[in-house]
């Protein structure tokens, strides 16, 4: 909806309206192969734009499917809503080009920060703002007045639920140093007797998404160093290294053992770069200032919590952390 405001002269009106922009590009990662696409995807239909989406490329059944379902089942006119199958490199090259013929006019991006950087760069020399949803080290601050078998659940799931594939999954627990042990006890114990397995079993977490993302993940392992503790069995499930309860076949999946990486310091790779897997690390704090220091230092960040019964903590969290949204 527009806005209407008064105007500063005597005698005069101010109206606004809302107009399509044109040609929306859409380029969306696989982890919601749904959800995500249908966030740009819907609105920009709705409000008259035309759109050309670029799914990942590991998703393509499941995106064809939806664009199937739009076009069959929503009467869209021919060429209002296109999908584009094609590799990163490829997506880059095509929309590099498509918006120096000026054939696209607005771009919407669901990733890795890395590329959204180069999104965002891209779309600005041709002076438009591109729609940025990116990741970031989510950080969970458990501070000692903290309900911490509530601190433990929302931990584990933020951390492991979906295998830690998504924007929001829990980068790093920074628990105040008073209640580390009791914590870190209580969330390895958690961890330990989580369900692992098939995904239409009732499990925590199923596998990781793509054989990329598991080369990547076993790279993140490589970052552990001789000061961290590491709990829990490590690396690819299988029947070498098995997990105790594990749902059905480990070898029709690529699953990988849920890890607690005790010991990180601010200066550790794994505490500063986003981590797209089942790990997640732990670290302490002595003040809420302290904190918010290290909740923020690796940067902006999509999702952020805080544990606490304290109101006044609450508050100060809220408002000095640096991140898109707060629990």
């Amino acid at each position: 909806y527009g806005q209407t405001v008064p105007s500063e002269m005597p005698d005069k009106q101010l109206f606004t309206y809302r107009r399509p922009v044109g040609a929306v590009a859409v380029i969306t990662a696989g982890n919601f192969p749904v959800a995500v696409p249908a966030w740009y995807i819907v609105p920009a239909l709705v409000a008259g734009n035309s759109v050309v989406w670029k799914p990942a490329e590991y998703s393509a059944v499941t995106s064809a499917a939806l664009h199937e379902l739009f076009v069959r089942g929503g009467g869209l006119p021919g060429g209002v809503f296109n999908v584009v199958q094609a590799d990163g490199v490829s997506t880059f090259d095509g929309l590099q080009a498509s918006l120096e013929h000026g054939f696209i006019d607005k771009v919407g991006f669901t990733g890795s920060s890395a590329v959204g950087r180069e999104i965002g760069a891209l779309t600005g020399r041709f002076l438009q703002t591109a729609c940025l949803e990116l990741g970031g080290k989510n950080p969970l601050v458990v501070a000692p007045s903290a309900d911490l078998d509530l601190a433990v659940e929302g931990a584990l799931f933020s951390g492991f639920g979906t295998a830690g594939q998504r924007c929001t999954s829990l980068g790093t627990v920074i628990v105040h140093e008073s209640i580390h042990d009791q914590f870190l006890a209580k969330f390895t114990a958690a961890v330990t007797g989580a369900k692992v397995g098939d995904p239409t079993a009732d499990v925590l977490m199923g596998p990781l998404l793509d054989a990329k993302f598991a080369e990547r993940y076993e790279e993140y392992l490589s970052w552990i160093q001789p000061h961290h503790t590491v709990h829990g069995p490590s690396g690819r499930i299988t029947d070498e290294n098995p997990r105790e309860g594990f749902a059905g076949d480990p070898s029709d999946g690529l699953y990988y053992h849920p890890i607690v990486v005790d010991g990180v310091r601010a200066d550790d790779r794994i505490f500063g770069e986003e981590t797209f897997g089942p790990i997640v690390g732990v670290t302490t704090y002595d003040t809420m200032s302290r904190a918010i220091e290290l909740a923020n230092a690796p940067g902006y960040g999509l999702s952020s919590s805080l544990y606490t019964t304290d109101p006044k903590e609450a508050f100060t969290f809220q408002s000095k952390i640096s991140a898109g949204m707060v629990s």
